[in-house]
Parts: C-alpha cells; sequence; structure tokens
C-alpha cells in the first residue's frame, strides 16, 4: 500500500498568491458598461501605456483570495495575542474604544480640503487635543502636522535653527553645533544634520547618565546650537541632574530639544517644560495608545515654549470666539512639514485616549508602566547582566554578558523566545551596552503575563546552560527557521516569477 506524499497543507504551507493561480478563474464582476465602449488607442497614448510583460497576474477566484490572506493573517504576531516587550517602542494596547471613536462617520470621511466652516469639529478636536498636550507637556506652543516621531523631532530641531537665526542673525552661523548623547536615538543625528548642525557627542557615565563634565568641556568648545536628550533616556534611566543639564546648554546660548519617545514613565507625573526643556516631540502612535508598527501612520506633534512659537508650522489651529480657525499669518514660521493638518486619525485615537483616562488615569498608567519594567528587572537580576545599577524606569536593560560565555547571544536569546510565544524584545540598542536586550512591557500587561514572560527567559537561561544548541539553534515551531535577515533586507526578491523555485523566492 503507497502513501501519497502531501505537497501542501492549506495552513502549514501556503503557496503564494501567484502559485494559486488557474488561468480562467475570476474575483470580481464588472457592471455592464452604459457608455459606448472605446479603443484603448484613443483613451490612453501609447507613450504612457506600460510595455512590460503582465503575464503571472494571478488569476483567482474570491474565495481563493479570502483563505489565503486569512490563513497568512493567522500566523502573525499581535498586540491582541500577547505582549511586545520592545525597548523604546511603547507597543501597548490599543483600546478598542479608540478604534471606534475614530471611525465615527463625521471624522473618518471628511475630506482634508474641506472648509473650515464644515470642519468646525474636526478643528475643535485638533484644538483641544493641543491644550492638553500643553498642559501634558507644559509646553504652550503645540503642532500637530508632524506625522510620526523623526518628523517631529526634525521640526523641533528647524524650530532651534529658526530661533537662533531670528536672535542671532548673521552670527548664527558661527552657533552650528548640536550635542547629542552616545545612547541617543538613531534619528537625533539625522535630524540634526537634515537641519544643518554639525553632531558632537556626550559621553555617558558608568551609571548610565550624561557626563557633566564632558557636556561643559564641549559648551566651553563653543558653536553649542542645542542639546537633543532623551529623558529617560534610552537605557530606561531618569537624567536626574536635567535641570542643571538645561541650565548649562541656555548659559551657553543653545536650546534644550527632548526626544519624547519615552514620555511613558512621565505623563502626569513630571512635565518636560518644568524642568527647562524648549522644545519636545511626542509619539501619539506610542505614549497616547495608537496603533503602532507596520510602518505608520503616525502622529508626532512638536510642542515648545512661547519663545519659539512664532515658528511652528503652518497653518495653526487657533480659537477665534466661538469659532476654529487656520492662521496662516505667521511669517516666522518654518512652514509647512505635512499636507493638510497632519494625521488626524491619530489624533482622534489620541484624544480619545486622554479623555478616557482623565488626569489621574494618565498618572495611573504611567506608574504601572514603571512598576512591570522594575518588576522584571528585578527578577531578571542575575540571571541576565545588567550594565547599570540605578534602578529603571519603563524600561529594563540587560546584556548578553552571562549568557556569551556559553557561545549564546542576544540575538539566539531572541529567535528562542519566539518558541515561547512571546515576541523578541528590542535587540542590541542601545550601541552602549554590550549584547543589548531592552525590554519595556509597558502598562497594558498583567503580572500572569509579565511572570510568563519571565520564566521564559529564565528557562532560556537554564537552556544556554544545559543545552546550548538548543538556544542557538532557534526558532524551532515556526513555518520559516532561522533566516539572514541582513540579506533579505538589502537583496529583496520583490517580483515572482514563474521559473524561481517556490523555496527560494519572497512576495
Amino acid at each position: 500500500m503507497s502513501i501519497k506524499k502531501v505537497t501542501q497543507h492549506p495552513s502549514q504551507n501556503e503557496n503564494l498568491i501567484f502559485e494559486r493561480s488557474q488561468p480562467g478563474r475570476v474575483g470580481y464582476m464588472l457592471p455592464k458598461l452604459d457608455v459606448e465602449e472605446m479603443n484603448i488607442d484613443d483613451l490612453l497614448p501609447a507613450d504612457l501605456r506600460r510595455t512590460d510583460d503582465l503575464d503571472g497576474v494571478p488569476e483567482v477566484s474570491e474565495v481563493d483570495v479570502i483563505r489565503h490572506f486569512t490563513r497568512i493573517s493567522t500566523w502573525n504576531y499581535s498586540i491582541d495575542l500577547g505582549m511586545y516587550p520592545l525597548g523604546s517602542c511603547t507597543m501597548k494596547y490599543n483600546s478598542r474604544l479608540n478604534e471606534k471613536v475614530a471611525r465615527i462617520g463625521g471624522f473618518a470621511g471628511l475630506h482634508p480640503l474641506a472648509p473650515e466652516t464644515d470642519t468646525q469639529g474636526a478643528l475643535e478636536l485638533i484644538y483641544r487635543l493641543q491644550e492638553d498636550l500643553a498642559e501634558i507637556t507644559g509646553l504652550p506652543g503645540v503642532s500637530l502636522q508632524p506625522a510620526a516621531g523623526a518628523q517631529g523631532e526634525m521640526t523641533g530641531v528647524m524650530l532651534i535653527r529658526a530661533y537662533l537665526d531670528a536672535r542671532d542673525g548673521e552670527a548664527s552661523k558661527d552657533r552650528r553645533v548640536m550635542l547629542i548623547p552616545d545612547s541617543a536615538h538613531g534619528t537625533n543625528p539625522a535630524s540634526a544634520a537634515l537641519a544643518g548642525f554639525t553632531v558632537k557627542t556626550i559621553r555617558s557615565t558608568a551609571e548610565g547618565l550624561t557626563d557633566l563634565d564632558h557636556l561643559k568641556q564641549l559648551c566651553d568648545e563653543g558653536g553649542v546650537a542645542g542639546l537633543m536628550l532623551t529623558n529617560p533616556n534610552t537605557v530606561g534611566i531618569f537624567e536626574r541632574n536635567i535641570k542643571v543639564i538645561c541650565e548649562t546648554i541656555h548659559a551657553a546660548g543653545g536650546l534644550v530639544y527632548m526626544d519624547g519617545a519615552n514620555m511613558n514613565a512621565l505623563v502626569g507625573v513630571a512635565r518636560p517644560g518644568d524642568m527647562g526643556v524648549d522644545v519636545i516631540h511626542l509619539n501619539l502612535h506610542k505614549t497616547f495608545s495608537t496603533p503602532h508598527g507596520g510602518g505608520g501612520p503616525g502622529c508626532g506633534p512638536c510642542c515648545c515654549t512661547a519663545e519659539l512659537a512664532p515658528f511652528l508650522p503652518t497653518p495653526r489651529i487657533e480659537k477665534s470666539g466661538d469659532k476654529y480657525v487656520l492662521n496662516y499669518n505667521y511669517p516666522e514660521s518654518i512652514g509647512r512639514v505635512k499636507a493638510f493638518y497632519g494625521n488626524f486619525g491619530m489624533m482622534v485615537r489620541a484624544l480619545s485616549y486622554i479623555y478616557t483616562h482623565g488626569a489621574e488615569g494618565l498618572r495611573e498608567a504611567t506608574e504601572a508602566a514603571v512598576l512591570n519594567a522594575r518588576y522584571v528587572s528585578k527578577k531578571l537580576a542575575g540571571v541576565y547582566d545588567e550594565p547599570f545599577e540605578a534602578d529603571c524606569m519603563h524600561e529594563a536593560i540587560f546584556s548578553h554578558k552571562n549568557q556569551a560565555k556559553l557561545g549564546v547571544v542576544t540575538l539566539d536569546i531572541a529567535k528562542r523566545l519566539i518558541d515561547y510565544g512571546f515576541h523578541p524584545m528590542t535587540v542590541y540598542f542601545p550601541l552602549v551596552v554590550e549584547g543589548a536586550m531592552l525590554i519595556e512591557p509597558t502598562e497594558s500587561v498583567g503580572r500572569s503575563d509579565l511572570d510568563a514572560f519571565i520564566e521564559a527567559m529564565i528557562d532560556i537561561d537554564r537552556e544556554a546552560r544545559e543545552t546550548p544548541e538548543l538556544v542557538t539553534n532557534a526558532p524551532h515551531t515556526t513555518r520559516i527557521g532561522r533566516i539572514d535577515e541582513a540579506a533579505a533586507a538589502r537583496k529583496p526578491v520583490l517580483r515572482w516569477k514563474k521559473e524561481i523555485d517556490s523555496m527560494t523566492h519572497s512576495a
């Protein structure tokens, strides 16, 4: 008796949609033409028509499409399934209420070119969110235009540039140095360079804090335009000398930009404006619980002092009597940085999040985020090397030093976590920590989930000591084993061809 070999299982070895193609299958139906049919030559000039071979466009039925993509969707890890312990990314649960509010017809269906008279509700929402963010940060000037963190960051640096040019005139060209700590987010130097600044790096101390002596030394060298500082910093520690840092920069004639990526540790507890910060960006798609990841969309509002406010992007959403208006009359503005008014859907979700929590709820969320991170930090202390002794804020950082002695490194630990059902933590960042593992549980995670994650990390350490090859060859339970991510990113196969073996191409 022979057993037929099964070459494809509909949920385990899903072929590409191209490979499911069957000549003649159609998944759509067009209405009968109610106008005279025209020749293609009369509709579209030949020089505008593509000439490449379109053979290979999949011919599939509706049920083929639905089942194919539904099956693939079940392979995805999502925040609805479990925690994302990604440090400096604040991957919290996105409340369904926020999604419901964002889908209100008057908001979701509003055309971006609609006149002010027809958009009063949307403009009021933006205005209210601006007011709330000003209160949360302690900085009165707010623009919601920037589309996510990196653009909000660049906007903040552009504000500094514009302010210095207006203040110092021709002499401002001699003030073009931006100081950035060695643990900064990678986009910080890029934003500074785009705004025309030269970057000088500030060393960190053995405690993981900004080196004040080195900061003062760099300020004494002159030409300082400002400082780009993340607080809590990228190793998860609050810069307790923040006021001294701000005073030092101000005394040197510069301004302080704060990267707000880690505001999940401060909202409702401390305000950057009260610390001496001049400008900050926020990530509404992180701190205020809107969808994060997958390439966007995002919202990275820029908040600043009253002195910097005239330079914010236009139009500014303002209240005039009982009406809300778009004010373009700011001659010193850096101009528009985003089409229309920014990613409006993110603003709806963020305001819903703020209103749902209220002042006490926002503070409680912050305290829970810090508590969760410290719980992880204490439970894994001794198992994994801790590069800094200070209590962490919203994220805990570890090194692979203990496991590296056994031949197991950070990437191996991250891959093995997948077998335990968890999305890996942030790996090899920040660069100042050897084999860094940055873990941010957020306030969304309950104790049982935290304990399960901690237990998995402890089990992986035990495996590293007893059966290291189990970790170094992970993951074992995924449909695709360990791949070369660098090669996949640098040499992606983006177009399917029939002659390519189905095991070697990628969609």
